[in-house]
């Protein structure tokens, strides 16, 4: 297994457990992050979205907590992984269950510089918001007032645990 994959491993393996603290020394320092919810950039905001995401969901709905993740892949540069997540959407009280591909890049120390997750945002938003997310979840100008949403609710978070 490549030093990389290792890396990927460890990553997944502390999400499924929702070690935060172990999620966030994968990353260099001024890695980016980017999905359809989150654009990040350095460990600490990085960090800051895993231990507020983890923090809440071991708070409010860990029993309904799941991840898988398979089809880990590595090499000296890049990576990618496919990986499950089966959770209870805090806004809204519905199950989730996302399906998601992350690609990754590496620095020469082995640590993630760049982590992209690729998800349907319209089945996504199906789940966690019933018929709102149908009706709004593939409109750009919703999934860019989810984006607002998430940044403030990070920042809060930052401000709060500095």
């Amino acid at each position: 297994m490549h030093s990389n994959e290792t890396t990927l491993t460890r990553f997944y393996t502390a999400f499924a457990e929702l070690d935060a603290d172990t999620m966030a020394a994968c990353y260099a320092e001024d890695a980016t992050f980017d999905d359809p919810a989150f654009s990040l950039h350095g460990q600490r905001e990085i960090s800051g979205m895993w231990h507020m995401l983890c923090a809440a969901t071991v708070a409010k709905n860990r029993a309904d907590w799941r991840l898988e993740f398979s089809d880990v892949r590595a090499d000296d540069h890049s990576g990618h992984v496919h990986w499950e997540a089966h959770y209870r959407f805090s806004v809204s009280n519905r199950l989730v269950h996302n399906l998601i591909e992350a690609d990754f890049t590496f620095n020469p120390q082995g640590l993630i510089a760049s982590h992209t997750d690729q998800f349907d945002f319209w089945r996504w938003s199906r789940q966690a918001l019933g018929y709102g997310g149908w009706v709004l979840g593939w409109a750009p100008f919703f999934q860019k007032q989810v984006r607002v949403q998430t940044r403030t609710a990070l920042t809060n978070y930052l401000a709060k645990h500095p």
